[in-house]
């Protein structure tokens, strides 16, 4: 008996879940004596992770739930299964799961109900086989505790970090494709997910027209199913907005050096790694004061009341405007992002492994 990785995640796109998961994988790889002690598990239509040990492909006639919730269990039927992204077999013993939040439980109103009913049923099952369950934060460690009736001893929280940010190199060219200039425009990264706040930190932007030349630049969330929805989708009559749509890691990384700052006035987050990654990069971020952020962010950002369009403004008005406070919560920023490593994180997560199982 031993362990193995679920790798459905590297059929998916990279966002935040997916990039804790392959990150921890990487890292926990290069702890071991061999990489091959951890077998990645992946299916079929799975993309190259570029991971020290080539992943293991099994059940190729299935994909996505089926094969998660088939062939993956059959394969690591002897062995400990890893799950980093929320969901894994239900019904699978040996099993350690990773929740990232509790956002179904929390702030249903983001998602569908049939989304909602299946993670919750979910979440119900797996609670039963997980014998140990991870979480990112304190923050959702104590909602998961309070929404699956788990006592605190089973969770355990490994804390991702931001140095994957140096292996990723610059790509300036999205800076003249904006038209963009240095400490003049601010970064807005996220999508039109209700709980992403984006609604109000938009019309934050009309009370800062007075700021000739500053841009608002938007990565990510330009989905043309929600602008559909005239309840979800804002209407701008600003050219100050710019709608950049997905951006590579190395645009990402560009965007957030030259930035007057990040927003992230987001209303629920289990973690928050874009506020983490902005500050890796040298970039002054701008963060709500809810759910794990300032568990995350510390003293290193500033802090504005998400309900509030005029302190989301005057927020970015002082960033956009006073060079020394762009400059304190630069150096603040780089100094406290630096203590997050993803080795220090795989060093938890093996410690977890051998303590438990």
């Amino acid at each position: 008996m031993g362990f193995a990785i679920n790798g459905k995640f590297a059929s998916q796109r990279i966002t935040g879940v997916q990039r804790v998961a392959y990150e921890l994988t990487r890292a926990m790889q290069s702890h071991t004596k061999s990489p091959t002690e951890l077998p990645v598990l992946i299916p079929s239509n799975a993309t190259d992770l570029g991971l020290a040990a080539r992943p293991t492909q099994i059940g190729r006639r299935l994909k996505g739930n089926l094969w998660e919730q088939i062939a993956l269990p059959l394969e690591s039927r002897r062995d400990t299964l890893i799950s980093l992204c929320n969901t894994g077999p239900l019904f699978k013993r040996r099993h350690m799961l990773m929740i990232h939040d509790m956002a179904v439980y929390d702030v249903p109103h983001g998602f569908s109900k049939e989304f909602v009913m299946w993670y919750r049923l979910r979440f119900s099952l797996l609670r039963r086989q997980a014998s140990t369950i991870l979480t990112v934060s304190g923050f959702s460690r104590n909602r998961i505790c309070h929404h699956l009736g788990v006592d605190e001893s089973r969770v355990m929280v490994v804390r991702p970090g931001a140095d994957h940010m140096d292996r990723v190199t610059p790509e300036p060219s999205i800076l003249e494709r904006l038209s963009l200039v240095k400490d003049r425009y601010c970064v807005l990264v996220g999508s039109l997910d209700p709980r992403k706040n984006l609604r109000r930190v938009l019309e934050a932007t009309r009370l800062l027209k007075d700021l000739d030349g500053f841009k608002f630049v938007i990565a990510g969330g330009a989905n043309a199913r929600v602008f559909a929805s005239s309840d979800s989708a804002p209407t701008l009559d600003s050219d100050s907005v710019i709608w950049a749509g997905f951006v590579t890691d190395g645009e990402l990384k560009a965007l957030y050096g030259s930035a007057a700052c990040l927003v992230f006035a987001s209303l629920y987050e289990g973690y928050g790694l874009p506020p983490l990654e902005a500050m890796y990069c040298g970039c002054p971020v701008i963060v709500s004061s809810e759910a794990s952020l300032p568990e995350v962010c510390g003293d290193a950002a500033m802090y504005c009341d998400a309900s509030s369009v005029e302190d989301i403004a005057a927020k970015i008005r002082i960033m956009a405007t006073q060079e020394d406070v762009r400059a304190m919560h630069r150096r603040a920023g780089l100094e406290h992002a630096r203590k997050f490593k993803w080795d220090g994180a795989a060093t938890r997560l093996l410690e977890i492994l051998q303590t438990t199982h």
